[in-house]
């Protein structure tokens, strides 16, 4: 196989991940010619409806996968977080890339943490998950949509429509406005989404040529740590329409998974964490969603409440 065509969103964070897997790709193929094929999904041209209401995170995937379908690419790169917890043939996850910053960004050009934000400050984001974390730790928050790539949400924030917003600090990272972070919400007060933070290449199960050339790539503490994470999502029933956050650690042989799970309208929240063997993380994800299921968690996603 002498070249490879990657199909990808056309928002700049979209290109940059692209561009990055595009780079590793050559440094280690020399000899492959390496092309981009920027499309845009009807996840970026439909920005004034919540996700939830639309489709969900897999209305970024649609396009770029009937691109693989009609062999006009073989492979496409995403956000890790924005692709589906039970992935469906004939397409795979063919690599995971080391992970960067797995934490959710306060970002206010006034305000330097939740604590100094004001009472009833308008906080945007498109998250549920973001949103009922946001609102347990200060349930007098205004919390708003927001939709849009990282500049379109930064130059609402800078227009005045927010006193503050939360983002992903992997992508204000990648972008080079690490400036804008004013705090890092960590774990486990606050969960990111399975995954946050790292890059995949998805491709077609059958492209095996595809799936040979891109193995250069992958990172295998990443991928343990995301199996963990997206196995505790999967057994949840996990979308961005119901609010779910992991977060695993892993340290020598043994992994930490903290998980949460709550109401749509954030009302009711269950936390839990397991320890156990890194190299059974997947195990790990179900075990541990199996016990917040037996606390109640069905009830929590299933129950009445607002969707936002």
């Amino acid at each position: 196989m002498t070249g490879l065509r990657i199909a990808t969103r056309e928002s700049p964070l979209a290109l940059w991940q692209t561009e990055h897997v595009a780079a590793r790709l050559r440094e280690c193929h020399p000899q492959l010619e390496v092309t981009l094929v920027p499309m845009t999904t009807r996840g970026d041209q439909v920005l004034d409806k919540p996700l939830a209401e639309i489709g969900g995170k897999g209305l970024f995937l649609k396009e770029l996968e009937v691109a693989m379908l009609e062999d006009r690419a073989d492979l496409a790169v995403h956000s890790c977080k924005d692709m589906p917890a039970q992935m469906e043939s004939p397409f795979v996850i063919a690599a995971l890339l080391p992970r960067a910053d797995h934490s959710d960004a306060l970002v206010s050009p006034r305000y330097r943490s939740l604590d100094e934000l004001p009472q009833g400050a308008r906080v945007g984001t498109s998250s549920l998950r973001r949103r009922v974390q946001l609102l347990k730790l200060r349930p007098d928050l205004k919390v708003l949509d927001l939709r849009g790539n990282v500049g379109t949400r930064l130059g609402k924030l800078d227009a005045g429509d927010y006193d503050a917003i939360i983002l992903a600090s992997a992508g204000l990272m990648r972008l080079g406005l690490d400036q804008r972070i004013a705090a890092r919400l960590q774990p486990p007060d606050f969960l990111p989404a399975a995954a946050q933070g790292v890059i995949a290449i998805e491709c077609r199960e059958d492209a095996n040529e595809v799936r040979e050339l891109v193995a250069a790539l992958h990172d295998a503490d990443s991928a343990t740590s995301s199996a963990a994470e997206r196995a505790f999502t999967r057994a949840l029933g996990g979308s961005c329409d119901v609010p779910i956050g992991a977060f695993a650690r892993i340290t020598g042989a043994e992994l930490s998974l903290h998980g949460l799970v709550a109401s749509v309208d954030g009302s009711a929240q269950l936390r839990d964490q397991i320890t156990g063997r890194a190299a059974e993380a997947k195990r790990l994800g179900d075990s541990l969603a199996q016990r917040m299921i037996d606390r109640g968690a069905r009830d929590l996603l299933e129950g009445p409440g607002p969707r936002a």
